[in-house]
């Protein structure tokens, strides 16, 4: 894991977000996503600078919509964000659950 990945993943596990289970490097169809939020349908992916070209946006974008359309919530975050302001990271994780729980 990347730093980013690590230090978001010490805020998912062991359902210390909003008592959530996580999982991370969970597979769905070809894609094996970042963490995923079972219960949730929420796929968060961490972008680090391997995405900051033409090419990984496109690829990212197909991504995206495959796991939307097979129904899933998808949250893409930049590792600079995970480093420089995790509580608002974590705050949009929180604010994209289900409220009818």
């Amino acid at each position: 894991m990347t730093y980013s990945e690590a230090r978001l993943w010490s805020c998912l596990k062991r359902k210390q977000l909003d008592g959530r289970r996580s999982r991370r490097q969970h597979s769905i169809g070809y894609y094996i996503v970042d963490f995923f939020c079972y219960s949730e349908n929420l796929i968060i992916e961490v972008d680090g600078t391997s995405h900051d070209n033409y090419t990984s946006e496109m690829d990212d974008m197909e991504r995206d919509n495959y796991l939307k359309q097979q129904g899933f919530k998808v949250l893409r975050f930049d590792a600079i964000d995970i480093k420089d302001n995790l509580d608002a990271v974590k705050q949009e994780i929180i604010e994209s659950f289900d409220i009818s729980d």
